[in-house]
């Protein structure tokens, strides 16, 4: 199974793209710049989609659907939003096939050539906003809550499994509301959501910030973000939302009257996630055996597999496995019986290890007669022999997932500690951009020509200028010119 994976020392982005498909995880698809997801990899995609979900409709959001099909006029309506995309979208001209009358195949119609172009949704704030101009009459329908899970199609040159591909999963919210402060205080709510979500449950360090004007969100007035770092030292954006101000609305007239009897227009939010959370889950925990799942998004979080010679000391194993199986189940934990006899147990260690499971039980004879199990932490990869009449067995694995998940946290946490470096020269800069790497905290004069100059030399760019930074005067580390604080400096996927 692991045997063979590419060590992430000698080449990190050929392991990163050996492990999706060894994994299981996902495959490129016949459709170019796309990729399959397959059930494995789709089950962790499911859980991050549960928890965002139920995280959201606690703070009072609700679901909708939205068409993947976006008139070219209503992209064009916010100027900033289309220069960002026009690059990348997808266009719809026609809208039949015919049989070619030579019998090559199938053609373009050309009598069936569409009014106005369809673009396929890279992002969907105009069309939405295009319906919240009739949902929206009063201030009795603010705020309004709005998200979708969907797909959207950003036309990619060069693409990898999860991290960039033409077409990917994602969530959208966009909300609407009567005060600045009201759209403000939402998009700060759900950069923090993220933020939760990402430590809490993909057991993954961020940093929350702001971004640059030239990093913002095409057609945003503020970009807030959540900034994680990855092993072989590069960071990436695991959520941004964003403080729309009033641009879709003046743009769509989407208007609302007040309680004095006024006309004022609404002040929007939008925010967001994808299938790139994937990419990140992997690069922040799996090691060179394979993946590293922290045990609240894994599929199963304990696998059982049983040692045995013979059906009759199969079947004494089953019994003994499937009452810890059922117990376990009680408590909440997820766990697979693995009791296939087409594969023997030491390939069923390595799959399970390869897949990342956490935690791994092994039963066979000789333990029924002294009342054991053999527990495997996948993290650290020990093991233990465990005396069922010590403890519940449900009591066990859960205080084991649970150390195991702040573990893995504590891990990247400290990796990224150790990755971020305080800098006040230029030279020193890139000294630890291309040695050290990782996050570099240094000082900027706040102008988009440094920003861009920074880039160009080096590839780095400004992740994010961090909400806990404090403001003290110093000098830029490129330009020499007085600076207001330090900002987080970083090359990224």
């Amino acid at each position: 199974m692991s045997k063979g994976l590419p060590k992430r020392s000698d080449d990190y982005s050929l392991w990163y793209n050996e492990l999706v498909k060894r994994a299981d995880l996902a495959e490129n698809s016949a459709v170019r710049g796309c990729m399959v997801i397959k059930p494995y990899g789709y089950s962790i995609w499911e859980k991050m989609q549960a928890e965002l979900d139920r995280m959201f409709k606690e703070t009072g959001h609700s679901n909708a659907y939205f068409p993947l099909f976006i008139p070219k006029s209503f992209l064009s309506k916010e100027a900033s939003h289309v220069a960002g995309f026009a690059k990348e979208c997808a266009v719809v001209t026609h809208y039949r096939l015919k049989n070619a009358e030579d019998g090559s195949g199938i053609i373009v119609d050309p009598d069936a050539k569409l009014e106005e172009e369809l673009i396929i949704r890279p992002t969907s704030e105009t069309v939405i906003w295009s319906s919240y101009k009739n949902w929206i009459q009063s201030y009795r329908d603010l705020p309004l809550l709005i998200n979708q899970w969907a797909n959207v199609v950003r036309w990619e040159m060069r693409t990898r499994l999860f991290l960039r591909t033409t077409e990917f999963l994602w969530q959208e919210g966009h909300t609407a509301h009567a005060t600045s402060k009201e759209a403000m205080d939402e998009t700060i709510q759900m950069m923090n959501i993220y933020a939760q979500f990402a430590e809490e449950f993909m057991a993954l360090p961020v940093v929350k910030g702001m971004k640059t004007a030239n990093e913002r969100f095409a057609g945003a007035d503020e970009t807030f973000c959540i900034e994680a770092m990855m092993q072989d030292g590069k960071a990436l954006q695991a959520g941004t939302s964003h403080f729309l101000g009033q641009n879709f609305a003046k743009a769509f007239e989407v208007k609302f009257a007040t309680k004095e009897g006024g006309l004022e227009y609404v002040w929007g939010t939008s925010w967001g996630v994808s299938t790139r959370l994937m990419g990140a889950l992997i690069m922040a925990h799996s090691d060179d055996n394979g993946l590293v799942l922290p045990p609240k998004l894994a599929p199963f979080q304990v696998v059982i597999v049983p040692i045995y010679r013979g059906e009759a000391e199969m079947e004494a194993v089953s019994v003994k496995a499937r009452e810890i199986m059922v117990e376990l189940k009680k408590a909440g934990i997820s766990v697979k019986y693995d009791d296939r006899d087409t594969q023997k147990p030491g390939w069923k260690f390595a799959e399970y290890e390869l897949k990342g499971v956490p935690v791994r039980i092994a039963i066979g004879p000789r333990d029924l007669e002294n009342d054991t199990i053999e527990i495997a932490r996948r993290d650290n990869l020990t093991k233990e022999q465990f005396e069922l009449k010590s403890l519940p067995i449900s009591e066990k694995i859960a205080s084991l997932l649970d150390e195991i998940q702040e573990g893995i946290y504590s891990k990247a946490f400290n990796f990224r500690s150790h990755m971020t470096t305080e800098v006040n020269s230029w030279d020193e800069f890139k000294d630890v951009l291309e040695g050290k790497g990782g996050f570099i905290f240094a000082h900027w004069d706040g102008t988009s020509e440094t920003e861009e100059k920074i880039k160009e030399l080096t590839k780095a760019t400004i992740r994010c200028i961090p909400l806990f930074r404090k403001e003290e005067s110093g000098s830029c580390v490129y330009s020499g010119k007085p600076s207001e604080g330090r900002v987080f400096f970083a090359k990224a996927y």
